[in-house]
């Protein structure tokens, strides 16, 4: 598989990550709650995007493509899954750093619900689907879904990078200040509402 294009699909893939979203909202209320929640939301955001991509390179991508329906399930339960979230952080926004925070477990469940924002978000496995297949040599020696794989973890190795960056720059410039912690807490909390509500929106348009 050729490094140009590797290369190349990650600085398609950087700019897609840096761009702020529910991920983003979810990785700031983690880092708003301490590094090793942060740590443990990045993971998740991370494997759910290795997640989506295995969906793409096993042909679930092109059945969502193909099937509108498909999609539409796949829409209402990841919407619902956001709204959930934002909901969760809405009634309970994180005002500080607090050691209750890192209780045991607390990370896997930090890292579990990281998953599923970025793995069952359909606009994900479409935008890969769309995506990868620019990137892919058919003649190359590795089989087309190989390639795919590596791509993903191209993508997921940029999804820590950055994301990482945002968790520890919340918690440290915001960690001591309660009451901006507190707002930001909840701005995130709406953003991911909001962004469940434009997606139902969008399908009840089609």
């Amino acid at each position: 598989m050729p490094l140009t294009a590797v290369a190349a699909f990650w600085a398609v893939s950087f700019a897609l990550v840096i761009t702020p979203g529910a991920d983003w909202a979810y990785v700031i209320s983690a880092g708003l709650r301490g590094r090793r929640l942060a740590c443990a939301a990045v993971v998740g955001l991370a494997c759910g995007a290795l997640l989506a991509t295995a969906a793409v390179a096993a042909g679930v991508g092109a059945l969502v493509a193909s099937h509108p329906m498909v999609l539409t399930v796949l829409t209402v339960a990841g919407s619902a899954y956001l709204l959930w979230m934002g909901v969760a952080m809405l009634r309970s926004p994180a005002a500080t750093v607090s050691a209750q925070s890192e209780l045991v477990g607390g990370g896997w469940k930090w890292a579990c619900k990281g998953a599923g924002i970025s793995g069952f978000n359909p606009k994900l496995i479409l935008l890969l689907l769309a995506l990868l297949p620019q990137f892919v040599h058919a003649e190359s020696a590795w089989p087309v879904a190989l390639q795919i794989m590596v791509l993903g973890a191209v993508h997921a190795l940029s999804c820590c990078g950055v994301y990482l960056a945002v968790g520890f720059t919340a918690q440290r410039v915001l960690g001591t200040r309660p009451g901006a912690a507190l707002v930001v807490s909840r701005v995130s909390g709406a953003l991911m509402v909001g962004i469940a509500l434009l997606l139902l929106a969008e399908r009840a348009m089609h």
